[in-house]
């Protein structure tokens, strides 16, 4: 049988729609019948530039919603016909978002319940898995998790530099979920109400000069230990490792563009957010068993999600919106 997918044909060749094979679930996967797929900048970077992907013609995208089509071997906690969360992979075409089935990895997988729309739960995978990563995992900032324990951070401080994006909500969310006592947020003000709705204690306008955000930031807290840059260009950076007390992480989302200096105590940490990876995977399994319990009690809340007509095609559309920076405070999304 086969099925629509979204191609990048060749090396930095325009995307195009045409037929693909459906696959089949091997051990411990998952055949989702995709109904969300959300769109990640990461996306049009791939395409423009021929970065992560090994082979072509390539299906690319990470964040799926849809229904359980087929099991494979060992899958004993999803059957036929649920509704999941699922994160999409670079392990091969056939884990690819951009599709109307695709196959996803049972551990890196969650449950949606009934108040929460399948477009709403395609904004989870990446963004969950990024802030996962980034504040828990074992190579970035090895917070101890909320599955392991809750409120660890009580009467502690975390900066959350781009607030408002798909990862910058979650971020704010587990860090609420970890006991943080203060929990300080960029963004643009427009966003202050929903960011603080989420668990932000305060939000400090992004637009304000990079001295006035130290300031800012300052004179909430003085002794910050992890500080988790969404955004990652040099500016972001340098707020973030100015306000960054001894012994403390500063998290990127790309490469850094500061340096500690010899005798400096603080670190920078480069999330490569591959939940897959083995030093990865533990702490995002633990937080994707954890997610349809969250989303059912609202100790977790989806991103804002808009919604770009036009299916696999509107795909491009909602990328190269992204590439204008043109979206603030949602997630876009297409439906099929």
């Amino acid at each position: 049988m086969s099925q629509k997918a979204l191609f990048i044909p060749s090396k930095q060749a325009q995307f195009q729609v045409g037929p693909a094979d459906i696959p089949k679930p091997g051990d411990g996967e998952i055949l989702v019948k995709v109904h969300a797929i959300g769109i990640n900048p990461l996306e049009w970077k791939q395409q423009a530039f021929g970065v992560i992907i090994e082979h072509y013609p390539a299906i690319v995208g990470q964040d799926v919603a849809g229904i359980v089509e087929e099991v494979g071997a060992g899958v004993t906690n999803f059957v036929k016909g649920e509704r999941v969360a699922a994160r999409a992979g670079f392990n091969s075409n056939a884990h690819g978002a951009y599709q109307e089935y695709m196959l996803a990895p049972a551990d890196l997988t969650a449950k949606i319940p009934s108040n929460i729309s399948l477009e709403a739960a395609s904004s989870l995978p990446t963004g969950v898995d990024t802030a996962t990563i980034g504040l828990f995992g074992p190579l970035d900032g090895n917070l101890t998790s909320p599955t392991e324990k809750l409120n660890a951070y009580q009467g502690q401080s975390i900066l959350i530099l781009g607030g408002s994006g798909s990862v910058g909500v979650y971020t704010i969310q587990l860090a609420r979920l970890s006991g943080f006592s203060t929990i300080i947020a960029t963004a643009s003000l427009r966003h202050e109400t929903y960011l603080k709705s989420l668990g932000a204690t305060h939000v400090i306008n992004r637009t304000l000069p990079e001295a006035e955000v130290i300031q800012a930031v300052t004179s909430i807290s003085n002794d910050i230990k992890i500080v988790y840059d969404t955004i990652s260009e040099p500016d972001t950076q340098k707020i973030g490792w100015a306000v960054l007390a001894s012994g403390g992480h500063l998290v990127t989302t790309v490469g850094a563009t500061v340096k500690p200096e010899a005798g400096d105590t603080r670190t920078v940490k480069w999330v490569f957010a591959a939940p897959t990876i083995p030093p990865n995977r533990p702490v995002c399994t633990a937080v994707w068993d954890q997610v349809t319990k969250w989303l059912e009690d609202g100790s977790l809340v989806p991103n804002k999600v808009e919604v770009v007509p036009g299916g696999l095609g509107g795909i491009v559309t909602g990328l190269d919106r992204l590439r204008a920076n043109q979206v603030s405070g949602v997630k876009l999304v297409v439906t099929l």
